[in-house]
């Protein structure tokens, strides 16, 4: 097989790398096959390995407090990431001259947020000067290149398989890119639909920024990605990344996976030690997961298995919470961090009629 170079990258999330506004960060050091993400800028964690400060699993990612340090040590770095992922999309200001910074060393900028570099005239002025690019990943499509759902997704043969919440930032593009590649080492031909920006910048080549797109859009982008997916992999089983969940109260979102992407199975992700929407008590109280599980079957769909996000626990409970809910639901409990997701494998193998 050809050997591909990736471009290196550096990520920036200066102060947050271990907070639930980095996720974008976390799923680059855990994997993307778009860059080579050589190091992390947060002054708070210098020194330190990326992977470490995310999950105990040290992956060659050094962090350094500032860019030039970065730019100093690596050589060709290429692109610089902007790593974070703020309630509505907000660019924090005092990440403006770090950016100003890598563009005068002739450093792309590739920003995930709603704020767009593009709309920041002096930002736009100094990357001209540089001759270096600003990527807004979650600008809107022109409205001539998007698709309305027109029931095309019923031709598709495959499996499809959501992976779904009961809430935001739990661990959903992960555990799907985790069941993916599952799959693949068991020799299923498994794709993978990105619904949020960082899958695209992941490397997915199917899929859509859900939260950019125009409302009336949504359905048919998500049904010309899984079907254009499908027709040009010929894929045994298509998973989809799903966003927010269906009854988070600030973004309520999955009804359209399961009914206008025809996800009639769907992996549940759930934290057993979080209370409250986004964490917030005024935003009201997660519902169970046997309710959720109520609603999904309420649309058509079935949970196959359901993954745990062990956040606050120890090793010890996350392994009670497992056994707890497999004696419940009788459906394999996965806790991908811990012991990997393969024992989902079986039930998939089942759904395409591998053996």
């Amino acid at each position: 097989m050809e050997h591909i170079t990736k471009p290196k990258a550096i990520v920036l999330t200066d102060g947050m790398l271990h907070e639930g506004e980095a996720k974008t960060a976390h799923g680059l050091i855990r994997g993307t096959d778009r860059y080579e993400i050589v190091a992390v800028i947060d002054s708070k964690y210098a020194g330190k390995d990326a992977g470490e400060v995310l999950d105990g699993v040290h992956r060659n990612i050094p962090v350094f407090a500032k860019a030039e340090e970065a730019i100093v040590a690596i050589n060709d770095i290429k692109y610089c990431v902007i790593g974070i992922a703020t309630i509505g999309g907000i660019l924090p200001k005092y990440f403006i001259p770090i950016i100003e910074s890598c563009i005068r060393k002739n450093i792309s900028i590739v920003n995930g947020l709603h704020d767009f570099l593009s709309n920041i005239p002096e930002l736009v002025a100094l990357a001209k000067e540089y001759n270096v690019e600003l990527t807004d990943v979650r600008k809107p499509k022109n409205k001539k290149d998007l698709h309305f759902w027109n029931a095309e997704i019923f031709s598709v043969e495959a499996p499809i398989i959501a992976v779904i919440g009961t809430d935001c930032a739990l661990g959903k593009r992960t555990t799907c890119r985790l069941v993916k590649q599952a799959c693949e080492d068991a020799g299923i031909n498994a794709q993978m639909i990105y619904t949020g920006q960082t899958g695209w910048l992941q490397g997915g080549k199917y899929g859509f920024i859900f939260d950019s797109t125009l409302n009336d859009f949504i359905s048919g982008e998500l049904e010309h990605a899984i079907v254009s997916c499908w027709k040009e992999t010929n894929a045994d089983v298509i998973f989809i990344e799903g966003q927010s969940a269906l009854r988070n109260p600030s973004g309520p979102c999955g009804s359209e996976i399961l009914v206008s992407g025809n996800a009639k199975h769907v992996i549940l992700v759930h934290a057993p030690k979080r209370k409250y929407y986004d964490q917030l008590s005024e935003w009201g109280a997660i519902h169970s997961l046997s309710s959720e599980i109520e609603l999904i079957k309420m649309y058509g769909s079935k949970v196959i298995a359901v993954a745990l996000n062990t956040e606050n626990s120890t090793t010890e409970e996350a392994l009670e919470f497992q056994k707890k809910y497999e004696m419940e639901l009788r459906i394999p409990v996965l806790l991908p961090l811990q012991q990997g997701v393969e024992r989902i494998i079986p039930e998939i193998k089942t759904l395409i009629k591998i053996s």
